[in-house]
């Protein structure tokens, strides 16, 4: 993928954050393995939401991919069969025991035996490892540095932790200098040009803006837009020259970028260490 392809990707994520579409940014987040959203994992992890926290990362990782993904599966379903041993909630224990953590016992089937000696227990908090457990707040935020530690040092997040630096409305900004410059193509350009369709391009009539034909079948018509009105169009002076037209190199780089389609990196790989019933180390 180019980088301008990638960078794309970044814009459409702002505009869809910005127009409230949350489910969908999340969506895209996990399809293109851009960008992981720590705030929003933290969110999920704070109040218990384990399918959804499970969901969202698996959209970036794999417990087989490696070490750390590993660890960081395994504390969330620790986590999970905890809580629900100190609900006293046996049989949810033993259903979370079986579906999702007997899956580690084929990486260390010792450490698996002293997870299911728990079930007998009327506080799991008799163990030894688990002794300075505390109350379902405070286990989460102790889960949540670890987890933290555990995503930064994981390769398969390498560079997919921080959103770049963009000014608000950045996609809707480069839409409206998009339509001055079509603007400035016009042979007879209007004053306060009536701009009705990103589908075409812009071009002045003696009458109106231009529109775009479409069927009276088409399911998208009669339907509000989500959200605000692209910024007001704002001519240029017309006696400027018009943008810089790329040849060569350039222009079949952008033509690459606007044929090549848009595919997403491969996995890394690493390791870590073992996992553990009690408090894990630092990953580092």
């Amino acid at each position: 993928m180019t980088s301008l392809s990638r960078e794309l990707v970044f814009l459409i994520l702002q505009f869809l954050d910005e127009e409230k579409y949350k489910d969908t940014v999340h969506k895209l987040e996990q399809e293109s393995m851009f960008f992981f959203n720590m705030k929003y994992f933290e969110d999920q992890v704070h109040a218990g939401e384990w399918e959804e926290v499970e969901r969202y990362l698996s959209g970036f990782t794999k417990v087989e991919d490696n070490g750390y993904s590993m660890k960081l599966f395994f504390e969330i379903r620790k986590q999970k069969y905890l809580e629900a041993l100190d609900n006293q909630d046996r049989e949810k224990a033993v259903e979370i025991l079986v579906k999702d953590l007997k899956v580690f016992s084929s990486f260390n089937e010792e450490l698996f035996k002293q997870i299911t000696q728990l079930i007998p227990l009327d506080n799991f908090r008799e163990n030894a490892q688990l002794s300075k457990y505390g109350d379902v707040k405070s286990a989460r935020d102790t889960l949540l540095v670890e987890l933290k530690k555990l995503l930064e040092a994981n390769p398969m997040f390498r560079d997919k932790l921080q959103f770049p630096a963009l000014k608000a409305a950045r996609l809707r900004t480069l839409i409206n200098q998009s339509l001055n410059w079509q603007h400035q193509l016009c042979k007879n350009p209007r004053p306060n040009p009536d701009i009705k369709t990103l589908f075409v391009d812009h071009t002045c009539t003696p009458s109106n803006g231009c529109r775009v034909p479409m069927a009276s079948s088409n399911p998208l018509m009669g339907t509000d837009p989500k959200g605000a009105a692209f910024p007001p169009f704002i001519t240029q002076n017309l006696n400027q020259p018009l943008p810089f037209q790329p040849t060569g190199a350039a222009a079949s780089s952008l033509a690459a970028w606007m044929t090549n389609p848009i595919s997403a990196a491969p996995h890394a790989t690493g390791s870590a260490g073992p996992v553990s019933l009690g408090p894990m180390p630092n990953a580092a």
